[in-house]
């Protein structure tokens, strides 16, 4: 049975706690933090380490670029999205940022990192900023969408955050419950078009924990409006959706963990992310043990499509090239 809940682990290695926490069947998926992350091999054999006790979780990472990688030592630097913008050959230069993100990523044995960012740069957000591609639409979406092409190539399945836009709401969810007064065609109209145009190329979204009052009374992880009537209604989109951090001040008007990832599931969340709270992940496994939820089998299209080999990798023909065009454009920190 595939779980519903993605929790973390404290460090590099599995401790006895983690391996009898991974065992319980309500437990779909693990994503590692910087501090679970030395360098490549020890992350390999983290994965491997995972799946021996568990072959059918999910493994996910954030890395995204710019600020937010938890890759990093013998890693690629990857650039913040937001430098792709005005450069000549932005899109290919984007798709091979891509391609050479999942290579990375998939190479070390997780199956995704939780990528792009769609929202747009209103250069109000103080947590998005320059991880998201532009403030434009049109060329937001152009940019992400030659990101996931590359994404694809590579063999990893594409996650659109944070539905339907937290550009415009200043306030940082992961310490604040942040607000987006606009009305539903204003935000239709601009942070909602990299969503609508790229639904059939994303295989999952994470919904933002940002309230949009002119919609809902909730924040929209926690909205069966959003996730059920528009994500899925109007937008079509048939992927997963997963929840973003349960355990973020934004997260926290549904009460405790176990209620936050009861109203995440109700309202239309596959799976729930509860992270950097052992007591609290443990809470939400105690609920979901008590619900008896199945999660929905959309949940193994977020696995890996292909497995790079570790050693053998970076000799590639494109991996060359991808290096080559991120070096040539000075988008590569080292």
């Amino acid at each position: 049975m595939q779980g519903s809940l993605m929790l973390d682990v404290a460090g590099a290695w599995l401790t006895a706690e983690d391996r009898q926490l991974l065992r319980q069947p309500e437990v779909g998926g693990l994503i590692l933090f910087a501090r679970n992350i030395e360098e490549p091999r020890q992350v390999q054999a983290l994965c491997r380490a995972i799946r021996q006790i568990r072959p059918d979780l999910l493994l996910a990472v954030d890395q995204e670029g710019g600020r937010v990688q938890r890759l990093r030592q013998g890693f690629v630097r990857l650039p913040a999205m937001g430098r792709f913008a005005g450069l000549e050959n932005a899109l290919p230069l984007a798709e091979a940022c891509g391609w050479l993100m999942a290579s990375e990523v998939l190479a070390v044995g997780l199956d995704f990192s939780f990528a792009p960012v769609l929202d747009l740069d209103y250069q109000r957000s103080v947590v998005i900023g320059a991880r998201a591609f532009a403030g434009n639409p049109a060329l937001a979406t152009a940019l992400a969408g030659a990101f996931i092409h590359g994404m694809h190539a590579a063999g990893m399945a594409a996650t659109g955050k944070h539905f339907p836009g937290h550009g415009w709401a200043e306030a940082d969810s992961h310490v604040a419950i942040p607000v987006d007064e606009r009305d539903l065609p204003a935000l239709q109209a601009r942070d909602m078009q990299p969503f609508v145009r790229l639904a059939s190329q994303l295989q999952a979204v994470m919904p933002a924990h940002v309230i949009y009052p002119a919609v809902d009374a909730r924040p929209a992880g926690f909205s069966r409006r959003w996730l059920q009537d528009i994500l899925r209604g109007q937008l079509g989109f048939s992927g997963v959706i997963f929840s973003d951090d349960l355990s973020m001040a934004g997260a926290h008007v549904a009460g405790d963990a176990a209620e936050r990832i009861e109203a995440a599931l109700q309202a239309g969340c596959d799976m729930g992310l509860v992270c950097n709270d052992r007591a609290a992940a443990e809470l939400a496994l105690g609920r979901l043990q008590q619900l008896g939820v199945r999660a929905p089998a959309r949940l193994s299209g977020m696995r890996a499509r292909s497995r790079p080999d570790l050693y053998g990798y970076r000799q590639q023909p494109r991996w060359q090239q991808a290096l080559g065009l991120l070096r040539g454009a000075g988008l590569l920190d080292s």
